[in-house]
């Protein structure tokens, strides 16, 4: 029995790993949402399923992050708009610092192709911090 127990506490952590291995989509490495921050803060990218390249690279399963301020997702297929609340990775960046007016702001993280088309929804992430 001792053994039994051994063996299903080994598959069930294995079938754990696999499943969030398994999850594709892009998140904030160190932000979560509700976290406060100073109005001057760093903020980093990742991305599961999909490899970052800079923009103009064309190549299938890759792409490059987004930032969207007080905003949503951009629709899949959709161009990025390129203004002060839509912020342009097209280098490959992983990380960046924001500067924010006090106050409860949402971000999210859009990855989008090439030619910063939106991969829609299942890529992106949406979080809120309060600036203090």
């Amino acid at each position: 029995m001792k053994y039994f127990k051994s063996l299903l506490a080994v598959a069930l952590v294995a079938v754990f790993l696999v499943s969030c291995a398994g999850e594709e989509g892009v998140d904030f490495g160190n932000l979560k949402d509700g976290d406060s921050v100073s109005t001057t803060f760093k903020v980093t990218f990742e991305v599961s399923g999909k490899s970052i390249r800079p923009a103009g690279t064309e190549e299938d399963g890759t792409g490059h992050h987004h930032i969207i301020i007080d905003d949503t997702f951009v629709a899949a297929g959709t161009v990025v708009p390129a203004d002060d609340t839509h912020i342009h990775f097209g280098k490959g960046q992983t990380e960046t610092e924001l500067t924010l007016t006090p106050g409860s702001h949402t971000l999210t993280l859009q990855f989008a192709d090439y030619a910063h088309r939106s991969f829609g929804g299942k890529w992106s992430k949406t979080i809120t911090v309060n600036v203090e």
